[in-house]
């Protein structure tokens, strides 16, 4: 091997024996492509093969080596022909059975021979027994060492063996062993002092192949101070990244709004309802915000119908009467058509023109509104992705709201605030979500980000009744279906499928449909699912807001945002198969009237203890963050904070439930590292994020 003068980060795998082209590509996908990468490869779990256990003393599930002399082996014949050889060692014996089997091999296992394997102790018909065991013939004038560490298990990939990674790690920490300069520490001693085993080739070293009297408990649960030393390693890149990104974001420029009381006024007199305190706090964190001659960056989280809406309309207010433009983005046309909606009876009365811009506006319509908006004659314009389309191009773009920002991509959002930087200014950014975010989550994922909550619902809004319920009492379902729609409720019935193919879930949409309809001919019956055109689904949306549709039969499309406050009921099918906080999402599109309201969870018996334990959370509260916090960790950030959000977060040693109890204290490393060494704070996120550091820019 060349001699390394670069850090282990600029070595190609390629460097090490035995990786060309094929391997290497192999290896990429498992996201190795540098020799740190493989460092930073750290095992699932391990095998204790650094012993010899007597046979006598096995126990069915033991995973251990034993060494003995053949005593017997031959062929048996049952349902299927099996090569079984039988193993003493003075203590006991046991049988290795091997269905697989060449003539060599069954010729090499006579008796007298002396083996040593390595498997897991099965009960088999007469005996304990090993299936197809990893073994060696033993000379017994040469006594052959045991391994001195324990075994480890890699994550791996088709075509790569763990014997081929074992081998690849060797090498590295053989290099490592030899140049410990090529994996530098970039930590201060005041953080290393927090970790019993403080330096990284150490800490590294001793994850690879840890010492026979390790905790393997520890190990196994990440818990293990070596593996909390990178973790929080990790975590610190990102914080790090994430507060210089917001830094950065602070040094620019934006256009600063004075608070307009007079719009502010004239809308608050003209709702029909009060705005609670948590809202009022909310408004006056943005009007704050908005006064600042830099971008505003604020998350409002609220609950289902906990009021974003209106708070956002009172953002807009204030930039609009500062004399910018104002764009809403939500994810599907229908959100932002009742987001059209609500701004329109609102706005319009107040001498406010808005525009409305999505992807099926074609034409002569489509070009006014372009031209409205680069003339500054639209002050606001609500649409969906269509908004950053390249002739969209605004007069004077001052405020970007956001609606269900973990449903677009980082690059979509940052598309749309670019559309707004003019002479050195860039507009603020206000992102609403109804998904409720766990702080540990917030302060991670989002550290960019200021927050707002907003932590009570309005007045009149009633909690909805859940109801967990076995899918064999359908028929009493169907009943109570038949009763609500027949006293002028409407109701809905949200097929899910544990398959991620969307033809299977719209196929379980359309069967149920029909056999509603057969069982209840006297209702009206619609059908919404993923595969339905969107003309078609929002004519559906329309008739069963307008009352013309009685039961909506759909599969999680409905999950955002569409409001009929006649609805009171909402039946799950396999709710099992959801996460919590989607069950949640789903439960808020009932309960928006003053009726009281029901939700009915029917699962497909028989339940895991781990279903029972969420179904019962979601039965017993509709705290949304408390849902999200459970939710967080029985499923994990994935599930929480949306794919695409977390796919631009990934983490490859840290984990976000696990590791929470460390996050303050990163957050507090983060900043003082800024300060105090920005050049380690600079390589650590190198290190550890790589090219991916701008996912956060947005």
């Amino acid at each position: 091997m060349e001699s390394a003068t670069k850090s282990l980060a600029e070595q190609p795998v390629t460097v090490l024996k035995g990786v060309g082209a094929r391997i290497a590509e192999k290896l990429a996908r498992l996201g190795i492509t540098s020799l740190q990468d493989l460092l930073f490869h750290l095992p699932l779990r391990y095998q204790d093969r650094t012993r010899i256990q007597p046979i006598g003393g096995l126990r069915r599930g033991d995973q251990v080596v034993i060494e003995g002399e053949i005593d017997l082996a031959e062929i048996k014949f049952g349902r299927r022909r099996s090569l079984m050889v039988h193993l003493s060692d003075g203590t006991g014996g046991l049988f290795l059975r091997f269905f697989h089997f060449s003539n060599a091999q069954r010729e090499g296992l006579n008796r007298g021979v002396r083996l040593r394997c390595f498997g897991e102790v099965r009960s088999g018909p007469n005996s304990l027994e090993m299936v197809h065991p990893e073994y060696q013939r033993i000379d017994p004038d040469q006594p052959m060492a045991v391994e001195h560490s324990l075994t480890p298990i890699y994550p791996t990939t088709e075509g790569v063996h763990q014997l081929t990674l074992r081998g690849l790690m060797q090498q590295t920490l053989e290099w490592l062993q030899r140049e410990p300069e090529g994996l530098p520490e970039w930590l201060p001693a005041s953080l290393l002092g927090r970790f019993p085993q403080a330096g990284l080739a150490e800490t590294v070293a001793y994850l690879h192949a840890p010492p026979p009297d390790a905790d393997q408990r520890q190990l196994l649960s990440g818990t293990h101070p070596a593996q909390q030393r990178l973790s929080f390693e990790e975590l610190l890149a990102h914080q790090i990244s994430l507060l210089s990104m917001r830094a950065r974001h602070q040094r620019i420029a934006a256009p600063s709004f004075a608070a307009d009381n007079r719009l502010k006024q004239a809308l608050l007199a003209a709702l029909p309802f009060e705005l609670t305190p948590a809202q009022h706090r909310v408004v006056e964190e943005i009007e704050q915000d908005l006064q600042l001659a830099t971008p505003m960056q604020r998350l409002v989280q609220g609950d289902v119908g906990s009021g974003k809406t209106v708070v956002s309309a009172l953002a807009a207010l204030q930039a609009i009467g500062g004399g910018s433009q104002v764009a809403l983005m939500a994810p599907t046309e229908l959100l932002a058509e009742q987001h059209l909606r609500n701004f329109s009876q609102w706005l319009l009365p107040l001498g406010i023109e808005i525009g409305w811009l999505t992807g099926r506006l074609k034409g002569r319509p489509r070009e006014a509104v372009i031209e409205g908006v680069a003339s500054g004659r639209i002050h606001l314009v609500v649409g969906t992705h269509a908004l950053f389309q390249q002739d969209v191009v605004f007069s004077d773009l001052g405020l970007v709201i956001i609606d269900e920002q973990h449903r677009f991509g980082v690059h979509q959002r940052l598309a749309l605030r670019e559309k707004g930087n003019r002479e050195g200014h860039t507009p603020h950014q206000l992102i609403m979500t109804a998904t409720p975010i766990p702080r540990t989550l917030a302060m991670t994922a989002y550290a960019d980000l200021d927050l707002s909550v907003i932590d009570t619902l309005p007045p009149g809004r009633r909690p909805v009744a859940t109801a967990v319920i076995s899918e064999q009492r359908r028929d009493e379902v169907v009943e109570r279906v038949r009763a609500a729609c027949t006293q002028g409720r409407q109701a809905y019935w949200v097929c899910t499928l544990i398959e991620e193919s969307e033809a299977l879930q719209c196929q379980a949409a359309e069967d149920t449909e029909k056999l509603l309809a057969e069982a209840l001919p006297e209702l009206r019956v619609a059908l919404v699912h993923g595969r339905v055109k969107q003309e078609e689904k929002e004519r559906v949306m329309q008739a069963f807001k307008d009352g013309a549709v009685d039961l909506l039969v759909a599969t999680t499309v409905i999950e955002v945002g569409v409001d009929v406050p006649n609805a009171s009921l909402m039946i799950i099918e396999n709710p099992e198969r959801l996460g919590l906080a989607q069950l949640h999402q789903l439960r808020g599109r009932v309960g928006r009237g003053s009726t009281e309201s029901h939700c009915v969870l029917m699962y497909h018996p028989p339940l895991s203890a781990n279903a029972k334990q969420r179904l019962a959370i979601l039965r017993e509260t509709g705290d949304g963050f408390v849902i999200a916090q459970m939710d967080l960790e029985m499923r994990g950030p994935g599930e929480v904070l949306g794919t695409r959000q977390t796919g631009e977060m990934q983490l490859r040693i840290a984990d976000l439930v696990r590791d929470q109890g460390m996050l303050e204290e990163v957050r507090g490393a983060a900043e003082m590292l800024l300060q105090s060494d920005p050049r380690a704070a600079a390589h650590l996120v190198k290190r550890w994020l790589g090219e991916r550091v701008d996912y956060a820019k947005a």
